[in-house]
């Protein structure tokens, strides 16, 4: 949960700018900004175009006390599912009234998605970097709800958004998102308007309009696809800039699959770099449920070679140089692809990598320029990574990140591992 101080806003338009730099790390995943209407689609549509995302609404309305409209005893979302304060029934909200109530606000949901986006059905979340934006957290009541309707759905990352909180707002949403970023939460929180210059009500047209616009950004597009390898269709994303120079195919480590959100990250800023990216899955969704498949390095390093097979019959590739990059086990797979196609492999980039798993005689052979990152407080997979630098040519280095640990999840350290990977990959993909 991430909360920096700040003075204030302009107005939403400077909310999503600040907001949007401290997304950065999402820039190049592609993914799909879901904005609660109406205050929540200006800073949304700033926030999307800055990290070449998608732009939606979603849809939640809160429940009302019986003698209080404005007091929220719960929220229900548009699939109709209602979540419920531990208040509701002090208030007076009986089973009945909850019902009523219920049925009243699903009716007005529905209206707003057909007068919002009438053409246009939700964007579907699954398996999607996620993240959903608010201009800010009073009560959190509407946010809490949104993000149990955007979890229901299974994102790959759910990542929720906004400019100030009140603290205790804050502290509510701890286990209801993968990540919270917050750039202000101040101790003397009264309403969201007071932290706005401009603060004026979001109308309906002006909803409507930003979901319509094109996004002001034009991403490099990316496109699912299928790769039939030992006879198992296995699910990948490609992505090729404009102009590419190269092109690096993703090995993730076990356990994990395309979807890695550290891989995404890191793949969206080789696309600034005019690098393609092909994400794709190891192992089948029957193979990955055997922990044993997902140490066989024999089996992965098999499955990375094919695919870099693959990427050579299809046309804007074929004439690219290609570079790996390997996380975890996965990094042991690329080691060992790069030693059995010297010719075809231009560079490798190792991420909390375990190259001893591709053994001594696969690290003695590798032609191609080889980067070994590893996390500074990752202490055994430091001495891992420095007895296989022993035994590899001069044009492997290891780099350790400061204080990261092995996920990298600290705050600045995937950004360091992206910059050091595009560093390398633009230094040696050189057609």
């Amino acid at each position: 949960m991430a909360a920096t101080y700040t003075e204030g806003f302009v107005d939403r338009a400077d909310a999503g700018e600040q907001l949007a730099r401290a997304l950065r790390i999402y820039r190049g995943q592609h993914p799909l900004v879901l904005a609660i209407p109406r205050g929540g689609v200006p800073v949304g549509r700033v926030i999307a175009d800055a990290l070449d995302g998608e732009l939606d609404v979603v849809l939640v309305r809160k429940l009302g006390a019986p003698s209080n409209p404005e007091l929220a005893i719960g929220a229900v979302d548009e699939q109709g599912r209602v979540s419920l304060s531990d208040y509701a029934a002090a208030t007076g909200a009986d089973e009945a009234y909850v019902a009523r109530e219920t049925a009243q606000q699903l009716a007005l949901i529905r209206q707003r998605r057909h007068r919002y986006r009438p053409r246009h059905p939700p964007i579907d979340p699954a398996g999607r970097v996620v993240i959903v934006v608010d201009d800010g957290l009073a009560t959190g009541s509407t946010m809490r709800a949104a993000l149990a309707a955007v979890r229901a759905r299974h994102p790959a990352s759910l990542i929720c958004a906004v400019p100030v909180a009140a603290p205790h707002s804050l502290v509510e949403l701890k286990g209801q998102a993968d990540d919270v970023v917050c750039l202000s939460a101040p101790p003397d929180f009264r309403a969201v308007g007071q932290f706005y210059q401009r603060f004026a009500a979001v109308p309906d047209e002006e909803v409507i309009e930003l979901l319509a616009a094109a996004p002001s950004t034009k991403a490099a597009a990316m496109q699912s696809v299928q790769l039939h390898l030992d006879g198992v269709t296995l699910q990948g994303d490609l992505t090729v800039p404009p102009q590419a120079r190269g092109v690096v195919i993703f090995a993730h480590g076990s356990g994990s699959s395309r979807l890695s959100p550290r891989s995404r990250a890191v793949a969206g800023v080789l696309h600034q770099h005019g690098l393609a990216t092909l994400l794709f899955d190891l192992l089948s969704t029957s193979e990955d449920a055997d922990r044993r498949m997902r140490f066989d390095i024999a089996l992965l390093a098999s499955r990375l070679g094919q695919a870099v097979r693959w990427a050579a019959g299809v046309p804007a590739l074929h004439a690219l140089p290609v570079g790996l990059f390997g996380a975890s086990t996965g990094a042991a797979a690329a080691l060992v692809v790069a030693a059995q196609q010297p010719e075809r492999i231009a560079a490798v980039v190792s991420r909390g990598g375990r190259p001893d798993l591709a053994g001594t005689a696969a690290l003695a052979k590798i032609t191609a320029p080889t980067l070994l990152i590893v996390g500074g407080a990752d202490t055994d997979v430091i001495m891992l990574n420095r007895q296989a630098l022993a035994l590899m040519q001069e044009s492997a280095e290891l780099v350790l990140v400061p204080r990261a640990t092995h996920l990298f999840e600290e705050p600045g350290a995937l950004e360091r591992v992206a910059a050091l990977a595009a560093d390398w990959f633009t230094r040696w993909l050189v057609a």
